[in-house]
């Protein structure tokens, strides 16, 4: 039993960081394990920020304005890791937004692991090269004054924008959840539509971009047209709370 417990949390670990469960199999050596694991996360975590980029992938910053990520949480659990080129393309996305709106933070969400192409980052269905990166809306006060580096869910995912998101038959084995028991619980933080367009609409100029993913109504409403744009089918997440993008 305690050898399936163990097994059990390597796999959650390995899932949720690809590392962690390398920093718990070792510290499963030693009888304090918590501390243990401690230290070897920090050590796998130090070894990864530093030899990712020899192997393709750089992190995006976790503090840095005008881009950073949402939570320095992304960054603890190693999903901030995207292709030098992505990065490039976010960041200057980000400081496209912020030349025309001072004082603006760009947040972005679930990168990538920091090494091996095909692993999954899950709940994801893709995000498993690199290539494709996930970003927070901008939102404001009740006042509609711009908030700063503020999301409406913690995590900057699961707070959706529309009240009817693209029509979608009941399908077995999807991630599109309306997560209706959630929505009453996020602040009245309305949808700051001119950065958020501003943003999208620098994305899907940048030649690099391939794809985006954003729900149709939401697109609309923002005013962006193009053919970058994609609905991201009925298994895959709403994508009325974050834009998506892949080179």
């Amino acid at each position: 039993m305690l050898f399936a417990r163990h097994t059990a949390l390597i796999l959650f670990l390995t899932l949720l960081t690809q590392l962690g469960g390398v920093a718990w199999a070792l510290a499963c050596l030693f009888r304090r394990r918590l501390l243990a694991f401690t230290l070897f996360y920090a050590l796998v975590w130090g070894l990864a920020h530093g030899t990712a980029p020899l192997f393709g992938r750089v992190p995006l910053p976790c503090f840095d304005a005008p881009l950073r990520m949402q939570s320095p949480a992304y960054c603890l659990l190693m999903r901030n890791y995207v292709t030098p080129e992505l990065a490039a393309v976010a960041q200057e996305a980000a400081a496209s937004v912020a030349a025309t709106n001072p004082e603006t933070i760009t947040l972005a969400l679930d990168g990538g692991f920091p090494f091996l192409d095909g692993m999954p980052l899950l709940p994801h269905l893709s995000h498993s090269d690199g290539n494709k990166l996930d970003f927070a809306l901008y939102y404001t006060d009740a006042s509609q004054k711009y908030l700063p580096g503020k999301t409406r869910s913690p995590i900057g995912y699961w707070a959706f924008e529309l009240d009817n998101a693209t029509d979608c038959p009941p399908v077995w084995l999807t991630t599109r959840w309306n997560l209706s028991v959630l929505q009453s619980l996020w602040p009245n933080r309305p949808i700051e539509p001119a950065r958020s367009r501003s943003l999208a609409q620098a994305l899907l100029n940048d030649p690099r971009v391939a794809k985006m993913f954003l729900e149709p109504p939401l697109a609309a409403k923002l005013g962006l047209a193009d053919p970058k744009l994609r609905f991201q089918g009925c298994r895959a997440a709403r994508h009325d709370d974050h834009i998506h993008i892949q080179l």
